[in-house]
């Protein structure tokens, strides 16, 4: 039997993704359509979305024991910030743009299980933006994301 890396084994583990998310977050503070979204983002928040993306890639739980994040936790992040779909595709782009500046992993299947989380994630950050309230229950488990499956569908509150 093969042992399979997990995509966070393949991206290049937490040196690759702190690294990716550093650079991304540096040009978001440059673009207009993003920086306003960012302006009061702490300075640890591209080693925390690192972190996250990272353990929702199979990889250790830094997010959730380092960070003391949760999947509640991140999707209350995104109340009331009223993102949107010029915001959403500009967020992508521009994280697949520094995906390749950095030499991540371009694959075709390690870029479809990447891009298939990215369209997952930032669809629901924008639904997840415009809430009153935070949909997952606080005890809820983070998603996890492989090679062609995902940790889902969770139970949001109706």
């Amino acid at each position: 039997m093969k042992n399979i890396p997990t995509l966070y084994e393949w991206a290049g583990k937490k040196e690759a993704l702190e690294k990716l998310t550093e650079l991304f977050y540096k040009k978001v503070a440059l673009d207009d359509v993003l920086a306003p979204v960012f302006a009061h983002m702490s300075g640890d928040h591209s080693k925390h979305v690192a972190h996250f993306i990272g353990e929702v890639f199979g990889g250790p739980r830094l997010y959730t024991e380092e960070d003391n994040g949760s999947h509640h936790k991140m999707i209350g992040h995104h109340l009331g910030k009223h993102l949107d779909e010029e915001k959403r595709k500009r967020w992508i782009a521009l994280l697949l743009e520094t995906c390749d500046e950095i030499g991540l992993a371009d694959d075709p299947e390690f870029r479809s299980a990447l891009v298939g989380y990215l369209e997952w994630g930032s669809r629901l950050a924008v639904i997840n933006s415009n809430a009153d309230d935070v949909p997952v229950k606080e005890d809820e488990p983070m998603p996890t994301w492989g090679w062609g499956e995902t940790g889902g569908p969770f139970e949001y509150k109706s």
